[in-house]
C-alpha cells in the first residue's frame, strides 16, 4: 500500500485525525491499544498526515510518474474544428492560421478535427485555411456536440495518430471537451491562452495567459507529455485568408460504436434570441460598466448599436449585478473580442477588463472620470457624461448612416 500506519509507533495521538482534509483517518481499539486506520477509498495520498505526525508513524510512499522523454513517434499540430449545426465556427479558422506559423518552426504539418454529420463543404474549407490533412468522423450521434462521445472519439484519434500538439478553442464547447480529453490521456493542459509560441532551442510549446487576475502573463510548457495541449481564446489571432488552391488530404476515420455511447440525452438547443449583433463576430462593439448606473440604462447602449449594427458588450461589473447576461461580458472571466471599433460607456478599464478587448482595432472611451484607466488604452477618449454623449452619436450616426 502507498500509505500504512506503522503499528508499533502509533499511539493513538489524533493529530493525523485532525490534518487529514478529506476525513479519512479514524482512531479505533485494536489488540495493542487505540490505533490510526487509514480509509483508503478517501484518502488521496496528499500527504498532509505525516508532518503532522510526531512519532512517525505514518509511512508515505508515492508512486513516482514515469516521465518520457523520447516523442519521435509524436507529430504535427492539430486543431479542434469546432462545428454548430454543421458550420465550422470561426474560431477553428483562427486556430489554423496559428497553427501554421507553428508547425513551420516544428517543421511539421497542420491537421484539422472535425466531428459531426454532413460536413462535406466545411472539410473543403478547412483545407483552404491551412490544414494539410483533415481527420473526419461523421455520425448521426455526432451531429450536435455532447461530452462523451466526443471526448472518447477523440482520445482515441490522439492515441492512434499521436500528435505533438493540440489547439482548440476556449469556447464553452472548447473548454468542456478539451478538459475531459487531457484527463483520460493523462496530459497537462494550459487554458485560456493569449499567445502561443516555439521555443527555438527546446522545440516544445510556449503557451502564454493571464494569470492573478490578469496582472501578469504567465508562459507555460509541458516539456514531459504530449501533445502538448492548450486552449485559446476567440479573437486572438486573426483568421487564416482561404486559399481556394490548397490541397490537402481527407481520413475518413470509422469509430468503435462503443465510443458513441452517451449517458446523456440532448431534448434540444435553444439559440439565445438577440436583438443586436453577435458578440464574438461583431465589428463593431458598444460595451457599457458600472457607469451605466442600472439595467434600464443599457437601452441606450442597445439603441446606438441598433443604428450601427453593432453588438452590445458589458463589464463584469455590470454583469454581476445583473443588468446584463454573461452572455454579453467583456474581460479576462468573459468573452475576448477584437472588433474594429470598441466604444466603452462607463467602464473605469480595470486590467481583468482590458486582457478581454485591449486587441481592438480603435477603442473610443466614454468616463467623466478623466482619470479613468481606459484612457490609457484608447484611441479616442471623451470624458463627459455618457448620458448625454451617447444619445448625442446615436442622433448623429442616424442622421450620416441613413
Amino acid at each position: 500500500m502507498p500509505i500504512q500506519i506503522i503499528i508499533e509507533k502509533c499511539t493513538g495521538c489524533t493529530l493525523c485525525v485532525k490534518a487529514c482534509p478529506f476525513d479519512a483517518i479514524r482512531v479505533t481499539d485494536q489488540p495493542g491499544g487505540r490505533k490510526a486506520v487509514i480509509d483508503l477509498n478517501k484518502c488521496n495520498l496528499c500527504g498532509a498526515c505525516v508532518p503532522n505526525c510526531k512519532f512517525k508513524a505514518i509511512l508515505l510512499e508515492k508512486p513516482q510518474a514515469q516521465i518520457k522523454t523520447d516523442f519521435k513517434d509524436h507529430k504535427g499540430v492539430w486543431v479542434f474544428a469546432e462545428q454548430k449545426k454543421g458550420k465550422v465556427q470561426s474560431v477553428a479558422f483562427e486556430l489554423l492560421g496559428k497553427a501554421r506559423e507553428l508547425a513551420k518552426a516544428l517543421d511539421t504539418d497542420v491537421s484539422a478535427v472535425l466531428l459531426g454529420e454532413n460536413l462535406e463543404e466545411e472539410i473543403q474549407e478547412l483545407i483552404w485555411r491551412g490544414a494539410d490533412k483533415v481527420y473526419v468522423v461523421e455520425k448521426r450521434e455526432l451531429a450536435n456536440f455532447q461530452d462523451e462521445p466526443y471526448t472518447k472519439v477523440l482520445v482515441e484519434l490522439i492515441k492512434k495518430y499521436k500528435p505533438e500538439v493540440l489547439l482548440c478553442g476556449a469556447t464553452s464547447i472548447g473548454r468542456s471537451l478539451i478538459s475531459r480529453v487531457a484527463v483520460n490521456i493523462k496530459v497537462g493542459l494550459t487554458a485560456d491562452c493569449t499567445g502561443l509560441d516555439i521555443d527555438p532551442q527546446r522545440k516544445i510549446l510556449l503557451q502564454t495567459r493571464p494569470a492573478f487576475g490578469g496582472n501578469i502573463m504567465a508562459t507555460i510548457i509541458s516539456p514531459n507529455y504530449r501533445p502538448q495541449m492548450a486552449t485559446v481564446r476567440h479573437k486572438v489571432f486573426p483568421e487564416s485568408v482561404s486559399d481556394m488552391k490548397r490541397k490537402g488530404k481527407i481520413i475518413r476515420e470509422d469509430i468503435n460504436p462503443d465510443a458513441l455511447a452517451n449517458r446523456c440525452r440532448l431534448l434540444d438547443i435553444v439559440d439565445e434570441i438577440e436583438s443586436t449583433v453577435n458578440l464574438s463576430e461583431a465589428d463593431i462593439i458598444v460595451s457599457g460598466g458600472r457607469g451605466m448606473g442600472g439595467p434600464e440604462n443599457f437601452k441606450i447602449l442597445e439603441e446606438l448599436a441598433k443604428v450601427m449594427n453593432a453588438a452590445v458588450g458589458a463589464s463584469r461589473a455590470a454583469v454581476d449585478a445583473g443588468w446584463m447576461p454573461y452572455s454579453h461580458q467583456v474581460g479576462q472571466t468573459g468573452r475576448t473580442v477584437s472588433p474594429k471599433v470598441y466604444i466603452a460607456c462607463g467602464i473605469s478599464g480595470q486590467i481583468q477588463h482590458l486582457v478581454g478587448m485591449q486587441s481592438s482595432k480603435i477603442i473610443v472611451a466614454i468616463n467623466k472620470d478623466p482619470d479613468a484607466p481606459i484612457f490609457k488604452v484608447a484611441t479616442y477618449g471623451i470624458v463627459a457624461d455618457l448620458f448625454e454623449i451617447v444619445p448625442a452619436l446615436t442622433k448623429r450616426f442616424k442622421e450620416i448612416l441613413k
